[in-house]
């Protein structure tokens, strides 16, 4: 492990490595932030503000287009994959090459190589995605200084393996709970049973037909589950309360409101007797019918996708902003012990963000 200064005189791949061997689990990215913000500041071309352990840098160049490419910096636990290693065969491994230093070395890297970008650029380095969402730095930046994340048109640099995906789909979860009444279940038509009562929940999911909208070409696939199911108080006794938590994966068309009165009504006939929203993260439009989408997916290459889960992107959604998420890293790898990402990836990322943003 390392707290030396970060050298953005190598190339990403390298910056990756160094970035690995700062260990910086969720909670602990204060020496990397500072870290960061020393490397930015000696760029005299960027105006660097901070904000905890939130680093945010700028062109103010009077471009008529702002671009953000915003990365976090924090990893999930170190899993003995710390400091990184490089095999023969090119891979870099170590906790966090694929989620997502990979993508933050890419930002460093642009930061450092285009000082005259053909649009103006606001980099964002922030803390705490991986852990709950009252802690994500970008979900403060975003409260304390909006005015910091605007722009027209963002990049998350989260793992995509290579491959652009737009926006990002809604993810609610409610709480569906029915009633009973105990009895000892020697004599169980003395009470009623709550976990039998939940049947007609489980029949609708199992009969769901989920919606395939299309929205900037890119087809999204919703999904709505049953992810636990809860009830009973003891061997003998007939439960009187049973709660099915069901997690809703909707696309970015539809609003937070519209989610929940599509779940409402899914359930209205169900029995249902208490209706809980237990956690809701509204989804992110992909926005590539903005032109420097179409000119980021020229750039950049390969068929768009939709992003299915939910990313950091829903946050510049809500204000205002279209979104995609690129990066190296391939997901699948991600938060695993043998997480690790290709050398060629990285290097590959890179030339590309370049040619999309030099003159």
């Amino acid at each position: 492990m390392t707290e030396s200064p970060i050298d953005l005189t190598q190339d990403a791949a390298r910056l990756t490595a160094q970035l690995v061997d700062f260990a910086s689990e969720s909670g602990t990215e204060k020496p990397l932030a500072d870290a960061i913000e020393t490397a930015l500041r000696a760029l005299p071309h960027l105006t660097v503000d901070r904000y905890g352990n939130n680093v945010v840098a700028r062109t103010n160049l009077g471009h008529a287009e702002r671009v953000v490419l915003a990365g976090h910096i924090d990893t999930v636990p170190i899993a003995e994959n710390v400091p990184s290693r490089l095999d023969e065969n090119g891979v870099l491994w170590g906790c966090g090459t694929c989620d997502m230093k990979s993508g933050v070395a890419l930002q460093l890297r642009i930061a450092a190589t285009v000082p005259a970008p053909n649009r103006d650029l606001t980099f964002i380095f922030y803390d705490n995605e991986e852990v709950a969402a009252d802690l994500n730095g970008l979900k403060h930046v975003s409260e304390a200084h909006p005015e910091w994340l605007e722009g027209d048109f963002a990049v998350l640099l989260e793992p995509t393996d290579g491959q652009v995906e737009g926006g990002c789909q809604g993810t609610l979860r409610v709480l569906l709970r029915t009633k009973g009444e105990r009895a000892h279940s020697a004599r169980g038509w003395m009470g009623a049973n709550a976990i039998h009562t939940a049947a007609p929940i489980l029949a609708r999911l199992a009969s769901y037909e989920p919606r395939y909208p299309v929205i900037d070409g890119l087809e999204y696939r919703e999904g709505l589950n049953a992810v636990r199911i809860s009830g009973g108080v003891a061997g003998n006794v007939i439960p009187d309360e049973c709660v099915v938590s069901v997690n809703f994966r909707y696309a970015p068309d539809r609003t937070e409101e519209e989610a929940i009165a599509h779940v409402h009504e899914v359930f209205a006939d169900c029995g249902v007797e208490e209706f809980v929203v237990d956690d809701h993260s509204p989804g992110a439009l992909p926005g590539l019918s903005h032109p420097a989408a179409a000119a980021f997916i020229e750039a950049v290459g390969g068929t768009p996708q939709p992003k299915y889960g939910w990313t950091d992107v829903s946050r510049f959604s809500a204000l205002g902003v279209p979104a995609v998420n690129y990066g190296p890293g391939n997901p699948h790898l991600a938060h695993r012990r043998d997480e690790r990402v290709e050398i060629a990836k990285i290097l590959a990322g890179e030339e590309r963000l370049r040619a999309w943003l030099a003159e």
